[in-house]
């Protein structure tokens, strides 16, 4: 586990009303698609529990940060970093085509996959009814309505997930229970993670075929089929 120094350096509103934060720090604690930082703001001592983020996109000297931050947050907060944390996306060496689909509050979970494949000229189809923000030309987007005519068309997905919303996957997906997908899939499970791994207090515990696994921990990225959903 990790142990850096980072600080906020820029500001940026999103299509949505939806913040994201760019962040100062060394190229090793920039968490890879999926996994997150534990950040806290080292010039607020009253602030117990540290605040997950997860990367959207790197630039030279840290990246862009997402889900909402700390409205104490300013440019030039000086932040502590522990991470990376948790297990993230694996993508296919031979990956041609890429299915995203985003069912949480924002599609910026699933960008780093976006910038990776689109240097790779690979195909890309994002499925999601939230609000969007630039994206490269190379991305085709759906609503979630037209994922199930398109289910036979990747060769891997890789899905932004609520916890709550697990329950809806198999009807967003179109799938009868017992049946799964073609093609390998990995899910990024959304939910709280107060202690980050810390005190493994079982907050963010998700049903798995093996017994309840965290998302702190085990996850918060899972293989599609290890979970009971």
């Amino acid at each position: 586990m990790g142990h850096n120094k980072g600080r906020v350096s820029e500001i940026r509103l999103e299509t949505g009303r939806h913040m994201e934060v760019r962040i100062a720090c060394p190229a090793g604690a920039i968490p890879s698609a999926g996994q997150y930082l534990l950040a806290s703001d080292l010039d607020n001592l009253d602030n117990v529990l540290g605040i997950p983020l997860f990367a959207v996109e790197k630039y030279q000297h840290g990246f862009w940060a997402t889900p909402q931050y700390p409205v104490a947050w300013t440019p030039g907060t000086t932040l502590d970093l522990v991470g990376p944390l948790g297990h993230g996306f694996d993508l296919p060496h031979n990956l041609q085509r890429l299915g995203l689909v985003a069912l949480g509050e924002t599609v910026s979970r699933l960008m780093p996959m976006v910038h990776l494949t689109a240097q790779a000229q690979g195909g890309m189809t994002l499925f999601t009814d939230l609000a969007l923000p630039l994206l490269p030309t190379a991305l085709e987007i759906y609503p979630l309505a037209s994922l199930k005519e398109a289910l036979d068309w990747p060769d891997f997905m890789a899905l932004d997930v609520p916890l709550t919303r697990m329950v809806e996957l198999r009807d967003v997906l179109g799938l009868s229970y017992g049946t799964g997908l073609p093609y390998p899939a990995q899910v990024l499970v959304t939910t709280p993670i107060p202690c980050a791994g810390m005190a493994q207090c079982g907050a963010c515990a998700v049903p798995s075929r093996r017994g309840w696994k965290l998302v702190c921990e085990d996850g918060p990225v899972f293989e599609l089929n290890s979970l009971k959903w």
